[in-house]
């Protein structure tokens, strides 16, 4: 049969394709969280937004997704992949010392925020029922976005990770207290048996899963790994996925439950690396459309509807929630700028949310237009959670400053910086611990203000500023200095500093990072004493690793190297035009 643009699945594969091929990469280019890229893509083309128009303007059929239930089961699935890819990343040691925190905090976290939630609603009419429903909806937060934002391994990270897990763990436990709290005896009657059973069978299912998984899968990916096939390993690698997920639905558990397990699982073979990269394309594209579904439920004509209630809707939530994650880790011992970060970053409600309210409704817990409204609150939380993640950074920045105080500004010495190094990523930072090892005065100078703050802290003297102006350089007092080393990533800048100081300071030694040969052969054009290709480099230090495993000796591998640099360094002076008799009177820093 053929398959044309009027075919509802290929118009909506064109949509999301475009999405992740296109209009992403633009968001990514103007440095642009692509999750909210993804949401707004959902907010133009769902069917609230340009679909509203298709029967008006029929060709806008192959540019929208006029049926959100159709994508979802995706949605899932990339939710599904994110926990695997956070088990692969994880290990049960590392989950096992993280019990305390699983059961201890995250218990604490979800109970107490809906709680609280629960209070504040009831004290503005919702009855007690359905006003714990909502809280302890609206208390869960999105694994979806936070792990991705922040990571499951830093410190941030492992305190968001641990309270969403139990999130995860609870919500079908969740599910059937709310059925069992719906009005009419059979609910209350056969809830707590219903729980007791699901807790019986998960833990069964789970043991026989950590148990098969450490026999059959060693053997499943060896086999795949030898027929050399990339793609039966990585069916390989869905099937697990699909089969654990299916296994914990089965018994009534989160589908991420299993894909969590799978990850750890595999995690602890030999071919973890190997299946993380093969499956990450597969997890950013269903991540994605997850996140279009929810910029999907983005009614705009609604919000601006409704907009103040709505706007103290999301507001108290977040704030509420904020505020009970932050005392929960503070009381857990946490430092202050870690749970003010966390504590700001988990104060959105989650995808799960949606369900939660679904069922609240079914169990006549709430009306239908009370979890519209909160349906809708739950969306723009989710919309925000970047911008709250950026917020929390911030707050623990201040938090942080205000506890140590900002460290004092490094001050030029009146016999000369010594060595002044531009830019202190992890180049320019290295350079600097190679100077003070060896006894080398020297200042630094970078644009990015936490760097700066960092870098003093731990003892470095680094000025804040942009070398962009000329007043700045002037400031550097680079006639008395013994070298000047350019380590920062912008080609442009680093050709137009050198030529600018060469011009000022004809004797000075100008060492700079370069990107590659023909960038070394422009700076050296410029006035440069040494351009250094990172691709020169990078190519000799392998050629000398290999050479020592080889067995040679250390004395003629060096020999050669260094030999091989100069051959280099002498080709690409050449074809800068350079003559071969360097400025070599001030080329060794700190030497005569």
């Amino acid at each position: 049969m053929a398959i044309g643009l009027d075919n509802n699945g290929f118009s909506d594969a064109l949509v999301i394709l475009g999405a992740a091929g296109i209009i992403i990469p633009a968001f990514a280019r103007l440095r642009v969280s692509p999750v909210i890229g993804f949401i707004l893509v959902g907010v133009l083309v769902g069917p609230l937004g340009l679909g509203r128009l298709v029967d008006d303007y029929p060709w806008l059929h192959n540019f929208t997704i006029s049926d959100r239930e159709r994508i979802e089961p995706f949605a899932e699935f990339g939710i599904v992949l994110l926990l695997f890819s956070i088990g692969l990343e994880l290990s049960f040691k590392r989950l096992w010392t993280m019990r305390n925190a699983v059961f201890g905090v995250g218990a604490a976290e979800l109970l107490g925020s809906g709680m609280v939630i629960a209070i504040a609603l009831h004290l503005i009419g919702q009855s007690w029922p359905g006003a714990i429903a909502l809280g302890l909806a609206l208390a869960l937060s999105s694994t979806a976005l936070v792990v991705p934002i922040v990571g499951a391994l830093s410190r941030v990270g492992r305190a968001a990770f641990a309270m969403l897990l139990f999130e995860d763990l609870a919500l079908v436990p969740l599910l059937f207290a709310l059925a069992a709290m719906a009005p009419g005896a059979a609910g209350a009657a056969n809830g707590g048996w219903a729980i007791l059973s699901l807790l019986g069978s998960g833990l069964l299912t789970v043991a026989v899963m950590l148990i098969g998984g450490r026999l059959m899968l060693p053997r499943l990916f060896a086999q795949a790994a030898r027929t050399k096939s990339p793609e039966l390993f990585l069916a390989a690698a869905l099937l697990v996925v699909i089969i654990a997920s299916l296994a914990t639905s089965a018994v009534g558990l989160s589908p991420v439950v299993g894909a969590l397990l799978a990850g750890l699982l595999i995690a602890e073979t030999d071919y973890r690396s190997e299946v993380e990269v093969i499956t990450a394309p597969f997890r950013g594209l269903a991540l994605g459309v997850f996140l279009i579904t929810v910029g999907m439920g983005l009614d705009l004509p609604q919000i601006a509807q409704n907009w103040g209630a709505l706007l103290l809707g999301v507001a108290g939530v977040v704030a509420l929630k904020a505020m009970v994650t932050f005392l929960l880790l503070r009381l857990s011992g946490e430092r202050t700028p870690v749970a003010a970060e966390a504590g700001v970053l988990m104060a959105s409600p989650s995808e799960t949310t949606l369900i939660v309210l679904g069922v609240a409704v079914q169990a006549g817990l709430i009306m239908p237009s009370t979890a519209a409204f909160w349906q809708t609150v739950t969306a723009i939380g989710l919309t925000i959670t970047p911008l709250l993640a950026q917020l929390g950074r911030v707050f623990a920045r201040l938090i942080e400053r205000a506890e140590k105080g900002d460290p004092p500004e490094a001050q030029i010495a009146a016999e000369g910086p010594g060595t002044v190094i531009i830019g202190f990523g992890r180049v320019g930072r290295m350079v600097a611990e190679m100077l003070q090892s060896h006894g080398q005065p020297f200042v630094a100078v970078e644009a990015d203000i936490d760097v700066v703050t960092s870098a003093r802290r731990e003892g470095f003297p680094v000025i804040y500023g942009d070398v962009a102006r000329a007043e700045l350089v002037d400031r550097l007092s680079l006639g008395r200095a013994k070298a000047l080393i350019l380590t920062m990533d912008d080609p442009v800048l680093s050709v137009r500093l050198t030529r600018r100081v060469r011009g000022w300071v004809p004797d000075l030694t100008i060492v700079v990072r370069a990107r590659d040969v023909d960038h070394a052969a422009i700076l050296y054009a410029a006035g440069a004493t040494d351009a250094v290709p990172e691709t020169l480099e990078s190519s000799l230090q392998l050629a000398e690793a290999a050479l020592a495993e080889l067995g040679v000796a250390a004395g003629p591998v060096i020999a050669s190297i260094h030999e091989k640099r100069d051959q280099l360094r002498r080709e690409i002076k050449d074809a800068a035009g350079i003559e071969r008799t360097p400025r070599l009177s001030r080329s060794r820093v700190g030497q005569p």
